[in-house]
């Protein structure tokens, strides 16, 4: 397991007290992770439920949070954060679906918009700003959960920006109906994640799962789901098949992840030979360390399966973490022809072809890079890749610009003001990298007196 760095700018935004002091406890914090396969099988469960809301999927950022409790939440605008306990304890995707549909209606409800004051709706949209990058901050290179690293995440604040009213819980139940009826599915998982939470009103606050401190529970909202099921044509209707699948896979890959290895061996016990029991062993071995018994585990799925791109990525992974680059590089390879838009294999690919120093690979790498950073451009870890590319290439200018770049991600804005000055210097006048180095240091100048 592998935690990244805290990028300095949140630290910063906690210390000036732009969000609540009683959010700086443990408990109020979050450490977000990345994982290519699990952050596809989340959008696969909400893109239907966004576009039957009329909302555009993409414009809707998707956070894994590392936490064992039950909650998720959105915040600062259009930000969906779904914590690692509602996925691993959700028994089908049905529950997990339901939470997703009636957080979809917090955000269709326009309720985060009218939450408070001028002073709460600014902390709100600081957060989104942050945002924007922070995902791709937590970025290694190798990737997220999927990539198959934890990459530890920052404490973000939330507590004063999640509560919510009974009447906006009513309502946003009310539209995660109407959306899963839209779509064809049933309210019994939003139901039964309800009932669940229930079962833990008479339980101290501090025992209690953060939703349900977030999220007030009445048993008129118990009693609307109940009779929503009962109306449903669609109630007694199963998960689509695919998602099971989908659903069991990121459960085992979660567990293996998160949890020690005796856990879960009780939860995957070795005479246990299903897909995702075998799974979870590979990365539970894998993170002990016990390189053998993991690739055993992964390369028995791979005989099975072999144009798997996430269990290739999890292969690639366990060997560039062994420091057998050579061998990783043809896994992530795989991964990345199977995936050519995941721009976290991408990036985990151009770090094992820069680990290999071939002047040919570290070009083959910028082209990787240039895929991550098109849909991640605050990506300090793969501007810093592209740094190192760019500067064995013997490219001084690029070289400068991308560790300007990276700076900026981070937001060390004099360290990108002068590096994009330094840049200025050594690339071609009004090229469009002369351009982007003129951008970035009048950004960075900015920023920096603002914070004078």
């Amino acid at each position: 397991m592998r935690k990244t760095p805290v990028p300095l700018l949140l630290v910063i935004v906690l210390l000036l007290g732009i969000l609540l002091p009683q959010a700086t406890q443990a408990s109020d914090r979050l450490r977000l992770i990345r994982d290519a396969e699990i952050e596809g099988i989340i959008r696969a469960y909400a893109t239907p439920l966004f576009q039957a809301a009329g909302l555009s999927p993409q414009g809707i950022r998707l956070y894994l949070v590392q936490d064992r409790t039950l909650n998720a939440f959105v915040a600062g605008g259009l930000n969906m954060f779904i914590n690692t306990g509602l996925l691993m304890q959700a028994e089908h995707p049905g529950q997990v679906i339901g939470v997703i549909a009636h957080e979809t209606g917090h955000i269709s409800g326009g309720h985060l918009a009218t939450r408070g004051n001028a002073l709460e709706q600014t902390r709100g949209a600081l957060l989104a700003t942050y945002l924007l990058g922070i995902g791709a901050a937590l970025a290694t290179g190798e990737g997220g959960v999927g990539a198959a690293v934890i990459s530890g995440g920052q404490d973000v604040a939330l507590r004063g920006l999640l509560q919510y009213t009974r009447t906006q819980e009513s309502s946003a139940d009310q539209a995660a109906v109407m959306l899963l009826q839209a779509t064809g599915q049933s309210p019994r998982g939003l139901m039964e994640f309800m009932e669940t939470l229930r079962g833990q009103e008479v339980l101290l606050t501090n025992n209690q799962d953060p939703y349900l401190r977030t999220h007030p529970l009445t048993q008129e909202r118990i009693t609307f789901l109940e009779n929503a099921v009962r109306q449903s044509p669609y109630a007694d209707t199963p998960p689509d098949p695919e998602l099971v699948v989908m659903h069991n896979r990121m459960r085992a890959k979660l567990i293996g992840f998160l949890q020690p290895l005796n856990q879960v061996l009780r939860s995957y016990p070795e005479d246990d030979v299903s897909l995702p029991a075998r799974y979870a062993r590979a990365i539970a071995y894998y993170r002990v360390p016990d390189i053998e018994k993991a690739l055993g585990e992964i390369d028995g799925l791979l005989a099975e399966s072999p144009e798997d791109p996430y269990f290739r990525e999890l292969k690639g992974q366990m060997l560039l973490e062994h420091g057998r680059v050579a061998e990783a590089l043809p896994e992530y390879q795989a991964a990345a022809n199977a995936l050519p838009n995941a721009a976290q294999i991408r990036q985990a690919l151009a770090k094992a072809q820069i680990q290999m120093d071939d002047r040919n690979l570290d070009r083959a790498a910028l082209d990787n890079l240039a895929e991550t950073l098109r849909q991640e451009p605050n990506n300090p870890s793969a501007w810093r890749l592209a740094a190192v590319a760019h500067g064995r290439l013997g490219d001084q200018g690029m070289t400068a610009l991308a560790l300007s770049e990276a700076a900026f991600a981070r937001g060390k804005f004099a360290e990108a003001r002068d590096r994009a000055d330094h840049a200025l210097g050594l690339l071609e006048q009004h090229s469009a990298s002369w351009l982007r180095a003129q951008d970035v240091k009048n950004e960075a100048e900015r920023r920096v007196n603002r914070s004078r």
